[in-house]
């Protein structure tokens, strides 16, 4: 009979080195809070090198050309669903409170 190679599990996977611990999403450790008049918003920086598709920003409806750097930001009760996620150019999220609702641009 062939010899297996893989080390064999602990009956209790919670005491066991193989155990995986539970850690935040990526995504949590490097965005932060932000409070405006529209709410309270997760926000994250993409760096232009970790842009790699076009998106259109929601303050100036224009788009979001692979490798520009931008924000990502999601309501604050949120965890960054894809469906609530909104990629925005930096001086149009900074710009947000000064906009008109529901004008574009």
């Amino acid at each position: 009979m062939p010899r297996a190679n893989r080390p064999r599990r602990a009956a209790s996977t919670a005491s066991s080195k193989w155990a995986v611990p539970h850690r935040t999403l990526g995504s949590a450790l490097l965005s932060r809070t932000e409070t405006g008049t529209d709410g309270d918003w997760h926000v994250r920086h993409i760096p232009g090198g970790a842009s790699v598709k076009e998106y259109r920003c929601p303050g100036c409806d224009q788009t979001l050309p692979p490798g520009t750097p931008h924000v990502v930001t999601w309501p604050a009760g949120e965890y960054g669903s894809v469906g609530e996620r909104r990629h925005w150019h930096l001086p149009c999220w900074n710009a947000r409170d000064r906009r008109r609702p529901g004008r574009r641009r």
